[in-house]
């Protein structure tokens, strides 16, 4: 990067879906705080998923994706993840400039579970305590998310209101809304080894966050054949 501090930016992975999310959060910004708002109605068609605890909504709601069997899923995945950072920090060598690489939706945010209009978007709980074990240890926390710049500022007080440390957070610019998402964030991941650091684990719920090298080892949460974001 050209500077220390890598500017505030977003992930979306469309060029269609990034204006829907920048509507939607042009949305979030207009409603007074407090504003009670009616869950919207399901696509015709799609029977919306029942109202119960395990599934607190949004779009995985109306999939039908059962939000405790998510979770789970992503428990079992962490607890592979969280010995393996564990054991690496342990054995760094002194001087080494050490890095954890997110993606932001349903791999460090549970975006597809709740509406738009709830702000913040709620963490990841295991994520986000792997990621306060990392930084507390000197381990630098990045965030490579194919949103879009416009929404970039926003996002970053998301993941600091939930508790996430943020070392950086890149985001796809104009140019970058163009290109094949793997690309984008492999470059990225180039860019922050450019910097001096060893990538010790990348996360991400797609095989687009996570292929293209440029990091130790690779850590994929649940995403049902493509169904969450």
């Amino acid at each position: 990067m050209r500077s220390t501090r890598i500017p505030s930016h977003t992930r979306i992975r469309t060029l269609g879906t990034a204006t829907a999310t920048a509507a939607a959060t042009a949305v979030l910004l207009l409603v007074p705080a407090g504003t009670s708002q009616a869950a919207p109605a399901a696509a015709p068609g799609v029977a919306p998923a029942a109202a119960t605890a395990s599934a607190p909504g949004g779009n995985a709601a109306i999939l039908g994706i059962d939000y405790g069997a998510w979770k789970r899923d992503v428990a079992a995945v962490m607890a592979t993840a969280r010995p393996y950072v564990e054991q690496r920090i342990a054995q760094t060598p002194a001087g080494e400039k050490t890095a954890i690489v997110l993606d932001i939706d349903n791999s460090s945010l549970e975006t597809d579970f709740h509406w738009f209009w709830e702000c913040p978007t709620p963490a990841i709980s295991e994520v986000r305590d792997l990621t306060r074990y990392a930084d507390e240890r000197g381990v630098a926390v990045f965030f490579v998310t194919a949103r879009p710049g416009i929404i970039g500022s926003l996002t970053e007080h998301n993941l600091r209101s939930v508790g996430y440390p943020v070392s950086g957070l890149y985001v796809r610019d104009l140019p970058d809304l163009f290109n094949e998402v793997s690309a984008y964030k492999t470059a990225k991941r180039a860019e922050i080894e450019a910097r001096g650091y060893k990538i010790i684990a990348n996360i991400g719920n797609k095989q687009s966050d996570l292929v293209g090298g440029h990091a130790e080892r690779t850590f994929k949460l649940p995403d049902y054949d493509g169904k969450l974001s």
